[in-house]
């Protein structure tokens, strides 16, 4: 068959399957569906032991990368305490497909099976998609490609067997040096935040997935990481009731499915000492469910986290967790402890039987809206084209093309004379750029130059005399870390030339890295323009390439404030 044939038949397979998958989309929201009785859940219920009841709250970690014996343990898990779900984590999606009806098997009621995927599946498993990073997504200006961000990527979980996305991040990132959130966060407007992840989670639950906005009520301004300690947040009620609390409150308002608790010490809303907000019932019952009149899913941040078992250790926390108000608690120590702690805390009635018994139907039901009771194994045919579909690639060109910010100079210093010679220099690289290489069509009478991060200041200074002889230089300031922290790994003698250069007539400057980078580099506030640009992806640097060849305007606004010169809402 010739190979244009067999691409059309695959593109045509791609296309029913994404139909039959979103098909599935929902008439009502897992929030409208909670109001109605449902003759499932009741039965589910009552056929199950109470150990098998308590069991449904727990969900345990799973992972396609650590070998059979591993595999093999949290089938015996399943098999052995019925538990109500699982999170998956680094792997591989055909390994976890299969991996996943396996277990299934194993389960007489159907698990839910979430992951975190804030950027899609590539968060956690190769060959597949990574859509931006939210801080990008927080400078675009048009929702409706974040809204349809989120049916892609709802498309995706749902075809490997996933229900639940452990996403959007709703925090307000407040906090430059959030060693947590940071570039996870649409940024620091609350009301640019609440719209992002309302357009994020709309796409996705519209598609049948069911999601989580963490972390409740708010992360974005500590300077400690809750995976290794328990961060504290100092502030007064009034704060945090219009500051932290503002996007979860619209998300709710908005029908959200599912809402995370962040492990925090937060005497403002409980005083007892070292208390996570995760363990904390005045919080999580008090303010969430009865004050906001959250009805949906509280799920827990992960159990295992040194911010919640520090001061609770030996399954406290677990029980803690419960008589708290989750109603999914997510990776425990020890499931089986847990499981055992829980059920003694409902027999000495510190949790009502009413409430216990809500609680375990609103995860029943949550697998009902998902389509669990009439549960189909995920099909492996086709799967790295159906993962890897055309229209998902050219979605995360356009978030990419409409998040570039231009936060110095204007549209007509970014026309250059595609004749005249030109430098294009890319910094922090030690081989050519996509950047490089995609600029340089548009400019032939170029050269390309690399400076590696930690270049000797005696071959930065021959750079800087070679550049010289240049009436143009282009650069581009990467950031090669998968994950682009606040402050760029540079030598000083490396930041220095970037201040030269920035000093320059007809320099133009795009920094492929973290936003917050930007204060970091002081001088390059001179340039003729500069574009932030948010994360090093190839998508990225080829939107600045199409800026720079006069085929996109960069329309993205700065979603944080980096410095006094470039505060929240600078761009174009």
């Amino acid at each position: 068959m010739p190979k244009q044939k067999i691409y059309t038949y695959l593109l045509l397979f791609t296309a029913i399957n994404f139909v039959a998958i979103n098909s599935f989309a929902q008439q009502e929201s897992y929030i409208q569906s909670l109001d109605k009785q449902n003759h499932w859940v009741d039965s589910v219920y009552h056929k199950l032991s109470r150990k098998h009841r308590v069991a449904q709250l727990l969900f345990v970690r799973a992972h396609t990368n650590k070998g059979q014996a591993y595999e093999d343990s949290v089938g015996m898990v399943i098999k052995d305490q019925q538990i109500g779900g699982l999170v998956f984590f680094q792997g591989g999606p055909g390994r976890q497909l299969n991996l996943s009806n396996k277990y299934q098997k194993l389960a007489k009621v159907p698990l839910l099976i979430a992951m975190d995927g804030e950027w899609g599946l590539g968060m956690r498993l190769d060959s597949t998609i990574s859509y931006p990073y939210q801080m990008a997504l927080g400078a675009i200006q048009d929702n409706t490609l974040i809204y349809k961000m989120g049916q892609q990527i709802a498309y995706d979980f749902k075809r490997i067997g996933l229900q639940m996305n452990l996403g959007p991040d709703m925090d307000i990132n407040n906090n430059p040096n959030n060693p947590v959130i940071n570039y996870r966060s649409f940024g620091d407007n609350m009301y640019n935040v609440a719209k992002k992840g309302i357009a994020y989670f709309k796409g996705m639950q519209d598609a049948g997935l069911l999601v989580t906005a963490k972390h409740f009520p708010g992360h974005g301004d500590t300077n400690v990481d809750s995976h290794f300690d328990l961060p504290l947040l100092p502030y007064t009620r009034k704060r945090l009731d219009s500051l932290e609390e503002y996007p979860f409150r619209e998300a709710i308002n908005a029908g959200i499915s599912g809402v995370m608790i962040a492990h925090m010490s937060i005497p403002a809303l409980d005083s007892t000492t070292h208390l996570p907000s995760t363990l904390s019932r005045p919080i999580i019952t008090g303010i969430l469910k009865d004050s906001l009149k959250f009805k949906g899913l509280v799920v827990s941040d992960a159990m295992e986290m040194k911010g919640v078992v520090k001061y609770f250790p030996d399954g406290e926390a677990d029980v803690r967790a419960f008589i708290a108000g989750n109603d999914i608690i997510e990776l425990s120590e020890n499931s089986d402890r847990a499981i055992k702690l829980i059920r003694k805390a409902v027999r000495q009635g510190k949790v009502s039987k009413e409430e216990f018994e809500a609680r375990v139907k609103k995860v029943l039901a949550a697998k009902y809206w998902a389509g669990l009771n009439q549960y189909r194994p995920a099909l492996p045919g086709n799967l790295a084209a159906d993962l890897n579909r055309p229209e998902a690639k050219d979605l995360v060109q356009q978030l990419s093309d409409a998040s570039v910010t231009l936060i110095k100079g204007n549209p007509t210093a970014l026309k250059l004379n595609p004749f005249l010679k030109t430098a294009i220099l890319s910094i922090g690289v030690s081989s050519p750029t996509v950047f490089q290489q995609e600029t340089a069509k548009s400019f032939p009478n170029c050269k390309i130059f690399m400076v590696d991060k930690n270049t000797e200041a005696v071959e930065l200074k021959n750079i800087l005399g070679l550049l010289n002889k240049y009436e143009q230089v282009i650069v581009g300031i990467h950031d090669t870390r998968l994950r682009p922290a606040s402050k760029l790994n540079y030598t000083s003698d490396v930041k220095l030339m970037i201040a030269d250069l920035a000093g320059r007539a007809n320099t133009i400057m795009s920094i492929f890295a973290n936003a917050y980078a930007i204060a970091g580099l002081p001088g390059i506030e001179k340039s003729t323009a500069l574009m932030v640009c948010y994360q090093n992806s190839p998508e990225m640097q080829k939107a600045v390439a199409k800026i720079l060849s006069g085929n996109l305007k960069p329309t993205g606004k700065l979603p944080v404030s980096v410095n006094v010169f470039f505060p929240t809402g600078t761009g174009l």
